[in-house]
Order: C-alpha cells, then structure tokens, then sequence
C-alpha cells in the first residue's frame, strides 16, 4: 500500500515514515501543500493523510483540488485543529477521517487499516492511473475531469492497460484479452484500435500516456 504525507513539520513526517514503513506501507513525503498536491495528482496513492495548516497551499485547499479530480482515494486529516466546525468542515470537503495532534500511533494505524477496508470495495469498482478515472460498474471514463465517449473494445483495451499500469503488453496479449482470439501476426487489428483509443486518451491532452515499444507492444505510462 502506497501512501502520500503532506506534512511540513519534519519530526513528524520522520516519526510517521518510519512507523509505516515498519508495518508494510510505502511512504511519500511532501513538506507543503503545493508539492502535495502535485504528487497527489501525478502519482497513484492508495491513501493521502494530510495536514491542514501548510506552507504555498494548506489543506483545505489541497482537499478541494484533488477532490474534484479523484472522488475515492482516501484521504485523513492529520492537524492541530481540534474545534468541532474545522472538522466537520473536513469531513464535508470530502476527508475520510480527522485526526487531532497530539494523537497515539497505534490510532492512526487503526484507522489507516478502517479506511482502507472501507475503501476496498469501492476500489474494485474504479481504476485510476494519472488522470484517468474508469468506472467499471457505470462503464464510464474520464480524464482530468473530462468525460470520453469510448466504444465497447476501446473500453476493453483501456481497462486492460489500466489493469497492467506500466507494463508492456505485446500486441499477442492484447488480442487475446480484448478480442479472445489470436491474430496473425502481420494483423493491425490491434495497433488500429490503439491508434483511435489513443486519438481519445491522449490527443486532447499536453500528457501523453499510451506508448509504443518497439519490437514488443504498448505501455500505459506517465513519462512527465
């Protein structure tokens, strides 16, 4: 489990990365909201635990931006700010948890492992990589917030990269999962399909994900 820290005080951000990393999470740190927000946006945590009062962007601010992004990672806040109205603010903003400092670890890590269970079954419905979002139970996928209109197999070949984020898939695997059949191999039939999913995928945006690798097949990757 990959986890971000926004966390500006550095005795803390120490004291958690190494309690975390000891009971099986990898921890990244951002010691301000503007970084923080970056990774968030950039990276694929399966939880963000943040801290209200930052340096460049506070959380309330980071909460909002990746919430109109991303409706399910996780997120806990972890601040000094103990009155009633900043955490019920949190909550509504679309925090998971809030945590008030001083706190005990042992608490911290229950309620990691309560939102993440909670968060497993929502998990299996939604697959996110760097911007895309797909809906599995819906059908549906957007991009930065931006909805894109994909036929059945462009569904199929998209949730199949997704599924295997940066990973080459050759152009063998990918016939038999999206189509359950072999192509000869002097058939386009699947460079065809990548070619228009990547003309909705990557065309409209600076960013672009889906790669060709020579000689072998295609990888689902951020190279910014």
């Amino acid at each position: 489990m990959k986890i971000l820290l926004v966390e500006d005080e550095a005795k803390t951000a120490t004291f958690l990365k190494k309690g975390l990393s000891e009971n099986g999470f990898v921890l990244d740190v951002a010691e301000d909201g503007e970084t923080g927000l970056h990774l968030a946006r950039e990276g694929s945590f399966d939880l963000v635990i943040l801290d209200v009062m930052l340096p460049e962007r506070d959380g309330w601010s980071v909460l909002r931006e990746i919430r109109t992004r991303d409706k399910n990672t996780p997120i806990i806040f972890l601040t000094a700010r103990d009155s009633v109205p900043d955490r019920v603010r949190g909550l509504e903003e679309g925090a998971d948890d809030y945590l008030v400092k001083p706190f005990a670890f042992s608490e911290l890590l229950a309620r990691i492992r309560t939102v993440l269970r909670r968060n497993e079954r929502r998990s299996e419905e939604f697959l996110r990589f760097s911007g895309i979002e797909m809906d599995l139970l819906r059908r549906s996928v957007s991009r930065d917030g931006s909805r894109l209109d994909l036929t059945a197999k462009e569904f199929l070949l998209l949730e199949l990269f997704m599924q295997h984020p940066e990973e080459v898939l050759s152009r063998t695997f990918i016939a038999e999962r999206v189509w359950d059949m072999n192509f000869d191999s002097d058939t386009n039939t699947v460079d065809v399909a990548v070619r228009r999913l990547r003309k909705k995928v990557d065309e409209p945006f600076s960013r672009k994900l889906i790669h060709t690798i020579r000689g072998m097949g295609y990888i689902l990757e951020n190279r910014s």
